[in-house]
């Protein structure tokens, strides 16, 4: 029971290790001591949950475990993407909400994210609240008081959740450009929902890997490369316009230009930010994570926007958007909200916008990325996840970080920062990063640079730093 730990978006471990009922339970009776104490707890508690394995049942023992507090639960009837729980917690007025998922996690993993009152994640503060409770429960152990059958009800999320979010696009302009477009939810609980959107608005789409399988085909479910390599042979062979990828709960994106090119998270943010602010002009300023690509700076530059940049992870930009007018905020790892529905990263939605950004011009996502790289230059990005020994990741930051390190190849370091992991500069070459994973027992490498191959051997000279420590 000792092991149970929040990480970056609640808490996450591997299933039949620590990720099992009792553990499950613990964590649910402290997220109900938390809205007890902290919330409104009458206004109830939303649970969702993802494809994984077990994952329906764990959400009934955790409906069972919060409604024993006397705090009323709705749980969903069928999987659901996180964004769906967040919407229906805000639009109902819930005190919070609760969704069983490990996201992007291999299928050995499960977990539990929390969603706060205003639909997104736990902000520090009340995670430090919820991490409060679970250190008394994991010491006075959970009561054995019976569930409340009569307090729990159930929830249909899809629906509303589709009703919502249909009105955030153009769909005239849509059906008059003619593009074909293709859904690949990755086996996860984003399945069929775009499809549904575009086929009711009389747009062209296919899905594939659309079913359930806890076991994801025996690839991770995060639209990067190579997991993506199923969207990309169905995008040349179906002669599709473009393919909008989503993790395994639904809320981060990854897309295939028709040519069959990956275009990665930090291209869909920048193109998203040009639609946004640009085309549409909508009003707001801009917010990024620590590892996002600098074209992002540009662009907010380029239309007057200021821009703000935090440490990594979704509730920093949450926060932000929260307190301030951010039109737009995104992350490293496709999480992108818009001030237009909500304070969260949702796939669904940036993949519309994505769409209507084509259709707003009549390109594909290559011509409108190329578009970009001829006004404000190339930039190119890459990441590396190294699965390190007890105490590598420590060293490696320190070695980043001393000062001793002059030169990284042929490139002078000219500056660091340090406001999350340690980012090196490179004598106008571009940069490179490391920083510890926030889930999982890994060391992760970042670079961008002006060249492909320039970011292929930064990556590659920080790996061989690390592995020689």
């Amino acid at each position: 029971m000792h092991s149970i730990r929040f990480g970056t978006d609640g808490w996450r471990a591997i299933i039949a290790e620590d990720f099992i009922f009792p553990n499950a339970r613990i964590v649910a009776h402290a997220i109900a001591r938390y809205v007890v104490r902290a919330e409104d707890a009458r206004k109830g508690i939303l649970i969702g949950y993802d494809h994984r394995f077990a994952s329906d049942t764990i959400a009934a023992a955790v409906a069972d475990a919060i409604s024993a507090t006397g705090t009323p639960v709705w749980l969903a009837d069928k999987p659901c993407p996180t964004p769906a729980i967040s919407l229906l917690v805000r639009q109902r007025k819930a005190a919070g909400g609760i969704v069983i998922t490990a996201s992007h996690n291999p299928y050995q993993w499960n977990g539990i994210k929390y969603k706060a009152s205003y639909g997104s994640s736990a902000l520090p503060s009340i995670v430090a609240q919820i991490e409060s409770e679970l250190v008394k429960v994991l010491s006075e152990g959970v009561p054995p008081l019976p569930s409340r059958k009569d307090l729990i009800h159930p929830l249909e999320p899809r629906a509303p959740y589709l009703d919502t979010i249909e009105k955030l696009v153009d769909w005239q302009r849509l059906r008059e450009a003619k593009f074909r477009f293709l859904s690949d939810p990755m086996y996860g609980s984003a399945s069929g929902l775009l499809r549904e959107l575009f086929i009711r608005n009389g747009v062209a789409c296919d899905e594939i890997r659309g079913t359930r399988d806890p076991r994801f085909d025996g690839i991770h479910p995060e639209p990067i490369e190579p997991h993506i390599e199923a969207a990309r042979q169905a995008v040349r062979a179906g002669k599709y316009d473009a393919a909008f990828c989503a993790d395994g709960d639904g809320d981060r994106i990854g897309a295939i230009d028709r040519d069959g090119s990956f275009i990665n998270p930090h291209q869909i943010f920048a193109l998203l930010v040009w639609h946004l602010a640009g085309t549409r002009k909508l009003p707001g300023d801009i917010a990024k994570t620590f590892s996002v690509t600098k074209l992002i700076d540009k662009l907010a530059a380029k239309f007057n926007r200021k821009l703000h940049e935090v440490p990594i992870g979704f509730k920093y930009i949450c926060e932000l958007m929260l307190e301030q007018n951010i039109l737009i905020g995104g992350e490293e790892s496709g999480g992108i909200g818009t001030s237009l529905y909500l304070p969260e990263r949702d796939a669904t939605v940036s993949a519309l916008l994505l769409a209507e950004l084509m259709a707003w011009h009549g390109k594909s996502l290559g011509e409108l990325l190329r578009a970009l790289h001829a006004e404000f230059g190339e930039y190119h990005y890459g990441r590396v996840d190294l699965d390190v020994k007890p105490g590598q990741k420590e060293k490696a930051i320190a070695q980043l970080s001393n000062g001793k390190l002059k030169k990284l190849l042929d490139w002078p370091v000219t500056r660091r920062e340090d406001m999350d992991g340690i980012k090196v500069y490179l004598d106008e070459i571009g940069w490179v990063m490391v920083r510890a994973s926030g889930t999982e027992n890994l060391l992760r490498v970042y670079s961008e640079t002006s060249k492909p191959e320039t970011t292929r051997r930064a990556l590659a000279a920080v790996t061989s730093l690390v592995q020689d420590l």
